[in-house]
């Protein structure tokens, strides 16, 4: 990661994410869980016995909680002693009325292996895992029963397929993927009028100090707090687009185009969630602490609690204390941090990984635990008890909003340095082939991003390069 470097902005960003990501989520699934022992995942079986669970056996939750013997546990560390005596013969036992079952890492070397480890360093959210984050609507109410779910005798046999943040699942093949094209459709357009209008910005191009551009309202073009403002949430809007178009596909790869019949389980419209992103009402009820925990997106959410989790057992911290929920949110943005600042490193441009990606995300968690200070001191003063919902909500949102106008800029004046705006994200683009966009622009946007093939000195710098 010290010396790579790529041709495209998007992919030098990139490249210092994923090394960095790589080393943390193998960290995760390795050194603070033991994932050939801690872990097992959603299986449906081929054979009309299906595989029933014992009484001791691990069934998950969609919080991430596990149930051992109808009892609420902690996911089970390395020294787990329930996980590491029983093997799958004993776990498991023939049963006609199971048709989903927890499977464990196989004991035999198989295709079947392959399988599992493969799925279990590319689930980041754990979908289908008992390691799922939090945010995850349960199951069907079907998979439930077959799992031994305590949950299960709860929903009296009535699914729930939105989670209390807002994350959806659908039962139904069809309707997921109607609701995915149309968002592909959208998503399309909608980053290619946002890199329209991009263009029209030489912020956009790098140059931070930019006179705003000749097209806005003298209004906003005159006054320094509202040309940042449209800069910021043009930026927002970007992210956010670009990421939620990008998590489409994944529901119409795994569900459209390979299937139950190709990859079973995991090819069913239930096991591919449509949301990535959560409901604006988390914001509003929670704060900032909604926006990074409810409203944004969570992939990245296990591989920053392991870590957090590790470290207080070996501290011996408790998880629930405020001591405990102190160190585990100054630990996840700190890693978040980190991944955004490896990104910022390995990028062309003149970036500040640590002045910029890295401040930017520790001020997150400064903020959010200086909210909920001051919202703990209202309840006991017994203000927030006269506080009526909607005023509640109304401050959240200044609050937020407020927040991250004075501390973006650490983070999207990062991405514009790097050159992160560049990347074209449609190879055709409608309006600029109309002539909205700047002289140059052509229908085909494609023309300068070629992949290349590099031979180098050794084997691991030859490959495709960006």
């Amino acid at each position: 990661m010290l010396t790579m470097r790529a041709r495209s902005a998007a992919a030098a960003f990139g490249l210092g994410l994923m090394c960095a990501w790589g080393i943390l989520w193998v960290f995760a699934i390795t050194i603070a869980y033991d994932c050939q022992s801690d872990f097992k995942r959603y299986q449906r079986s081929e054979h009309d016995l299906k595989i029933a669970p014992n009484d001791d056996t691990i069934h998950e939750h969609s919080n991430g909680t596990a149930i051992s013997n109808g009892q609420p546990t902690g996911l089970r560390k390395r020294a787990g002693p329930a996980l590491e005596k029983t093997s799958d013969q004993k776990q498991f036992t023939p049963s006609k009325h199971q048709r989903v079952f927890w499977q464990s890492y196989p004991s035999f070397f198989s295709i079947e292996r392959l399988d599992w480890v493969l799925d279990v360093f590319t689930n980041f959210r754990g979908v289908g895992w008992t390691y799922e984050t939090n945010g995850v609507p349960p199951p069907p109410h079907s998979v439930q029963v077959d799992l031994g779910m305590e949950s299960a005798s709860k929903q009296d046999a009535v699914d729930k397929f939105t989670s209390k943040t807002g994350i959806r699942r659908y039962r139904n093949d069809h309707e997921l993927l109607k609701h995915v094209a149309i968002s592909i459709a959208y998503g399309y357009f909608a980053l290619d009028a946002i890199k329209t209008i991009m263009h029209h910005d030489p912020y956009f191009w790098g140059y931070i100090d930019a006179a705003p551009p000749h097209w806005l309202p003298d209004i906003v073009r005159q006054s320094y707090h509202l040309t940042k403002m449209y800069r910021m949430l043009l930026s927002l809007y970007a992210i956010y687009t670009a990421l939620w178009y990008i998590f489409k596909l994944g529901p119409a790869f795994f569900c459209g185009i390979l299937g139950p019949k190709r990859i079973g389980i995991r090819g069913e419209a239930w096991m591919n969630p449509y949301d990535m992103f959560g409901a604006y009402n988390n914001v509003l009820d929670k704060g900032l602490a909604g926006w990074w925990g409810g409203w944004w997106h969570q992939i990245f959410r296990f591989g920053f609690e392991a870590p957090a989790n590790w470290l207080l057992e070996l501290l011996g911290v408790e998880k629930r204390s405020s001591l405990g929920k102190l160190i585990s949110l100054l630990v996840a943005f700190f890693l978040s941090g980190c991944l955004h600042a490896c990104g910022s490193f390995t990028q062309l441009g003149d970036t500040r990984p640590l002045k910029g990606p890295m401040c930017f995300f520790l001020l997150q968690a400064v903020g959010i635990v200086g909210q909920i200070a001051t919202v703990q001191l209202l309840k006991k003063a017994g203000v927030a008890a006269w506080c009526p919902i909607w005023l509640s909500r109304c401050l959240n949102f200044l609050l937020v909003n407020t927040w991250l106008y004075y501390t973006a800029p650490l983070l999207v004046d990062d991405f514009a340095r790097g050159g992160v705006w560049l990347f074209e994200p449609v190879p055709f683009s409608p309006l600029r082939g109309l002539g909205l966009g700047q002289p140059d622009d052509k229908w085909y946007c494609f023309e300068h991003q070629r992949i290349w093939w590099r031979t180098g000195h050794h084997w691991w710098d030859t490959g495709i390069a960006p």
